[in-house]
């Protein structure tokens, strides 16, 4: 695997890492909130079809456009965000393509096949198909988009926990060796749910904007309280269910990925009884000294709930920073090998590979099969032997520790802000007397990506240096091409994903401001 590092200079891989980062966020401001209003206008045919009242019909209509636009918009970002990995990470691809690739082409025939039959039934075919069939293609376009992501999302959580695959030393890769495995691991699943329910919430909070807009406005009086009562009720069913997926979501991190829990809460030396930090004092700028700190300076924690939320006891051991690069023993006795072992382990299973190799060359059968011996007892470590420092191993804490705080935050926010929205509403109250809570509305708007990207950051920075965790580190899965190539697509790709939302914003806005066609 040794030619995996030639000739890679360190400007291709932070392009590379930059180019890729910059099309997936872009590309997130558009997934969201097309899983989130896929919810709120199927809700809105749904009544038209129980009523036959025209006032839903023509709502549905109307967020049936918003989702269009946007919809539009996700697609040529998403094939861009593919094309990458053959582009950027090509020693990636050809590494674990026979895995990753499965659930991308699944994925895209979905894409294919199931959203764009039903979404033109339902934009095209109202007065040409029966109410119970457009209503159907509604909920089936939602549910195609959602079922998109579901494979995207395992695609991304097997990079987070790789099962279901068994590294071959005769062709060099990574195969699937079960299917189901990969398809339904517990980190994909709880993946899902956290990330479409905090969808959900984008698509409500867009939802609920836009009808306080109309009431600041004096428009549209009765779509906007409808939608606002709508979004809240979605919104807030959404809060709590992204509440409890993240807390199975933290289980899983500090099960798979222990270093991501310890950097997203700054734990420099584990232990027993660990607290669960509020808010502390790490420099957004830099980065802890984590060997000399004890913990973060002005830290307020809640006590044992860290180790409640990591291992469902309150006494249970939650391994720090320190914890996981020297070595540690848990309380049951077992020992967990230092950062300098692995990297040891993994450098014998890198040298016998090479050894396994030349030996299947020379026709050498014993010797082949001493060295794959060797291979294998060291496999779970083959990663590490690209590792030049245990300091390598040590996510970047600031962004990992405040993007954490930032979502949870943000969303705790959300969660006060339908529960505000829905006691007025059933206490009869006009909200249009509200103006502060009506201008607060639009104002959660971006506030909502924030917390969505933010989240992002948290599982993607808290997985360096790891492209495949333990598997395989950024710096062996980049492309072998010019830096200067690499940083001029990143400026191509900026200025047409700004144009691109520009544009979207745009058409949104006057697609409001036109209103509902009657």
């Amino acid at each position: 695997m040794n030619h995996l590092l030639l000739d890679v200079t360190t400007g291709t891989i932070d392009w590379s890492r930059a180019q890729f980062a910059l099309t997936a966020i872009y590309h997130w401001l558009f997934v969201p909130l097309t899983l989130g209003l896929a919810v709120i206008m199927g809700i809105m045919e749904t009544r038209y079809y129980r009523t036959g009242d025209e006032f839903w019909k023509i709502t549905a209509r109307f967020w049936q456009k918003l989702f269009g636009i946007n919809f539009a918009m996700g697609v040529a970002t998403g094939i861009i965000l593919e094309f990458e990995f053959g582009t950027n990470w090509s020693n990636y691809s050809w590494f674990v393509g026979d895995i990753f690739g499965a659930p991308l082409a699944i994925e895209g025939i979905i894409a294919f096949f199931m959203e764009s039959t039903f979404v033109a039934v339902m934009f095209f075919g109202w007065n040409k198909v029966s109410r119970g069939f457009h209503l159907a293609s509604t909920w089936l376009t939602g549910l195609g988009a959602t079922i998109s992501a579901w494979w995207i999302l395992v695609a991304n959580a097997w990079m987070q926990y790789p099962v279901g695959c068994e590294f071959n030393p005769d062709t060099m890769r990574n195969e699937m060796v079960s299917f189901f495995d990969v398809a339904l691991s517990p980190f994909a699943v709880g993946k899902f749910c956290h990330t479409v329910t905090s969808a959900w919430i984008i698509g409500a909070v867009f939802t609920v904007a836009v009808g306080c807009w109309y009431l600041l406005k004096k428009r549209e009086q009765k779509l906007a309280f409808e939608s606002i009562k709508i979004g809240s009720i979605v919104g807030l069913v959404a809060c709590v269910l992204a509440l409890a997926t993240g807390h199975i979501s933290g289980e899983q991190v500090a099960k798979s990925q222990p270093m991501k829990l310890a950097a997203m809460e700054a734990l420099y030396n584990g232990g027993k009884d660990q607290s669960l930090t509020g808010v502390a004092w790490v420099n957004p700028f830099k980065q802890p000294d984590y060997q000399n700190e004890e913990e973060p300076p002005l830290r307020i924690a809640m006590p044992y709930a860290l180790s409640v939320m990591a291992t469902r006891d309150i006494h249970g051991f939650v391994p720090g920073i320190n914890d996981l690069l020297n070595g540690y023993t848990l309380p049951d006795g077992t020992k967990e090998l230092s950062a300098d072992e692995k990297i040891k382990r993994g450098r014998a299973a890198i040298y016998a590979l090479m050894s396994y190799r030349n030996a299947k060359k020379a026709k050498s059968e014993e010797a082949a099969a001493q060295h794959l011996k060797v291979l294998r007892e060291n496999m779970p470590y083959f990663g590490y032997g690209y590792i030049k420092s245990k300091d390598q191993l040590v996510p970047y804490i600031p962004v990992c520790f405040w993007a954490f705080r930032l979502m949870v935050g943000l969303g705790c926010l959300f969660m006060a802000f339908f529960a505000l929205v829905l006691f007025l509403i059933y206490r009869k109250k006009d909200l249009a007397q509200f103006k502060w809570l009506l201008i607060g509305a639009i104002v959660l708007v971006p506030l909502a990506y924030i917390a969505s990207e933010s989240g992002w950051l948290v599982a993607e920075f808290g997985r360096q240096p790891w492209t495949i965790q333990d598997m395989l580190p950024t710096w062996a899965a980049v492309s072998d091409v010019n830096s200067s190539s690499v940083m001029l697509t990143f400026f191509i790709f900026l200025a047409l994903f700004t144009t691109m939302l520009a544009v979207e914003i745009n058409i949104l806005l006057k697609q409001i401001k036109k209103g509902p066609e009657r």
